[in-house]
């Protein structure tokens, strides 16, 4: 295995990680935005109130994009096991 392969692998997995966290992060993100505006409008400033609900829609993102996640995370392995085969 050549240091082109080696940087190849570690790209396509830093790209893997980004794609896969990145919708959890910005629906997490979108909900934080939403109850921040929420809280300086009304000048409520409990801190569980931006906590909870994120917590919560960032489990349901999971949750719904857990078949995607998982069919990526797969291909990716078995790319990566192809790679090992050749070696």
């Amino acid at each position: 295995m050549s240091e082109a392969d080696v940087v190849t692998l570690l790209r396509e997995s830093i790209w893997l990680t980004i794609k896969l966290s990145t919708p959890v992060l910005l629906v997490g993100m979108v909900v934080g935005l939403i109850i921040s505006i929420l809280q300086t409008t009304t000048s409520i400033q409990e801190q569980t109130l931006t906590f909870v609900p994120k917590l919560i829609v960032t489990l349901l993102s999971i949750i719904v994009l857990a078949a995607w996640m998982v069919q990526n995370m797969t291909d990716y392995t078995k790319e990566l096991f192809r790679m090992v085969a050749r070696f």
